[in-house]
């Protein structure tokens, strides 16, 4: 049966592969970013240039799904922000707009579209295993990774709230995956997973996990530690 999906963060890497892999599947996807120059409009693929941080965006586009009366039965907060710089070095601006990005946007998307989402639907965040308590830390990821810790105390805090009337609300804790995002940041790294790989993992989460999950945080990553 064809889903409803919004996935953020669409232009590249895990969100782009996310929104090829659902089409291919025949559900319909929006398909937000600031740029979306790398996406093409087809019967099941919508483009929309967004910007996470725009509340009246935002509010114009959860109204088209009220307009259509078409529910929505997932949304993947992929967007994000990244910065790979010493704590000591990093502005307040800087640091500011990795959580406005991380945070901040994916509670404004959750908020405005929660109307329209499916009672038995799923929020997923993307969040990683560098926000998680137990895992190594890396210097200089103190404004990204901490975002994602913000993100998942999020995603816990949401699931309690909506337990009675839906929708379930999970985050994916990823480990490195062979993306444009993570060559930016670690030239010549190696990544034992490739985007596709990982969305594929993400689509199928997305539209089946909520029966088995709900305000968990889950790692995914085949590396160790």
């Amino acid at each position: 049966m064809s889903k409803t999906i919004v996935v953020t963060g669409a232009s590249r890497g895990i969100g782009r592969a996310l929104v090829d892999l659902a089409a291919q599947a025949g559900h319909h996807v929006y398909a937000l970013s600031r740029n979306t120059k790398t996406l093409s409009a087809t019967e099941f693929i919508h483009p929309l240039s967004i910007d996470l941080l725009d509340e009246v965006a935002l509010a114009d586009f959860a109204s088209t799904f009220q307009k259509e009366q078409r529910p929505v039965d997932a949304l993947v907060n992929n967007a994000g922000a990244f910065l790979n710089k010493p704590f000591a070095e990093t502005s307040r601006e800087e640091f500011e707009s990795i959580y406005q990005v991380n945070v901040f946007g994916l509670a404004s998307i959750t908020r405005k579209l929660l109307p329209q989402l499916h009672p038995q639907g799923h929020v997923v965040n993307i969040s990683s295993m560098g926000g998680l308590a137990t895992t190594l830390k890396f210097p200089g990821l103190a404004a990204y990774s901490s975002s994602k810790g913000a993100v998942n105390i999020l995603t816990e805090l949401l699931a309690e709230e909506f337990k009675e009337s839906g929708p379930a609300f999970n985050a994916l804790a990823l480990g490195a995956v062979q993306t444009e995002m993570l060559e930016e940041a670690f030239p010549g790294l190696q990544a034992p997973l490739s985007a596709v790989e990982m969305a594929a993992y993400v689509l199928e989460f997305a539209l089946t996990g909520q029966q088995y999950f709900n305000g968990k945080i889950l790692p995914v990553s085949s590396s160790t530690p």
